[in-house]
């Protein structure tokens, strides 16, 4: 019977009937796929979002500082004046101005409201400072102040940038760690399918191997049809997941946090790797589990 062999090889229809075209496995596989893209997409998109937001939350407090004035009330003018005058004299300031009431009002609303009646509160003369592109000399600045203006206190905004700048790293690689566990979980269902179509046709193997088909053979044909429903059920999820992004609202100035999720520019790309990565991840799962369900079926 080992003449037979020439014409399986040839013919990929009857190697593809080795494979189950329905049944639970098929639909585990697409359906394993399509649902782990689609949290694909959505990693991905916090990941980035999130990042770019502590990303432009960082690059503008580096280029920005707020020198407060706490002194006695004859004395808070003089020393904003002598502060102001510091700071305009300071090389790499830009710019440095105080904040009016009505700004400061502004800062304090989303925690206290608009009713907040901040002429009779007691509260420090803020000045905001803004910097070159160099940047100035933080300690030297502060030392010009001390001696100019006692109550003056500089924040250059370290202490809120370094913890930005850290949740960033941490989002970013709990985004690819997101990834790596979906691509598992797609792994270990994609192969527990097909060790379950495998065992259910083992007697359709054992006359494969009867009429000369290797293994080989045979484990091609699983690979291919797992393969191509791993990655059609996971451009599905993908598409899907992209869909679901672009409804999300916009990013807008007036918005909060979650007005900035979703892909920018380039970024609408990164969903098209996706089922090329899960195609993949079915072919390794798949040949994998041919190999070792056909070894127990000697």
């Amino acid at each position: 019977m080992a003449f037979l062999l020439p014409f399986l090889k040839i013919d990929k229809a009857v190697q593809d009937r080795i494979v189950p075209p329905s049944g639970y496995t098929a639909q585990l596989t697409v359906l394993t796929s399509a649902a782990m893209a689609f949290l694909a997409v959505f990693a991905l998109t916090l990941s980035l979002a999130t990042g770019r937001l502590a990303d432009r939350w960082g690059d503008e407090l580096a280029r920005s500082s707020t020198v407060r004035i706490s002194a006695p009330l004859s004395q808070v003018a003089a020393q904003t004046k002598a502060a102001l005058a510091v700071l305009t004299t300071t090389p790499g300031v830009r710019d440095a101005r105080a904040l009016s009431v009505d700004e400061q009002r502004a800062l304090l609303e989303p925690w206290f409201g608009p009713s907040l009646p901040i002429e009779s509160l007691p509260l420090p003369v803020l000045i905001e400072v803004l910097e070159t592109d160099e940047g100035y000399d933080a300690e030297g600045l502060r030392l010009r102040l001390a001696g100019e203006a006692p109550g003056a206190v500089l924040d250059d905004h370290t202490r809120w940038r370094r913890p930005l700048i850290a949740a960033a790293s941490r989002l970013r690689l709990l985004g690819l760690l997101c990834l790596i566990l979906i691509g598992g979980v797609t792994a270990a269902m994609i192969t527990l399918a097909a060790n379950a179509a495998l065992s259910a046709n083992g007697q359709v193997i054992r006359v494969l191997r009867l009429v000369g088909a290797k293994d080989d053979y045979i484990a091609s044909a699983f690979v291919r049809q797992f393969t191509l429903r791993g990655f059609s059920g996971a451009t599905f999820g993908a598409v899907l997941g992209t869909v679901a992004v672009a409804l999300l609202p916009r990013a807008q100035t007036t918005g909060g946090f979650l007005t900035g999720l979703g892909f920018q520019g380039i970024e609408w790309l990164w969903p098209c790797v996706i089922p090329p990565f899960a195609a993949a991840v079915a072919y390794g799962a798949t040949r994998f589990a041919a190999k070792q369900t056909l070894k127990r079926l000697m």
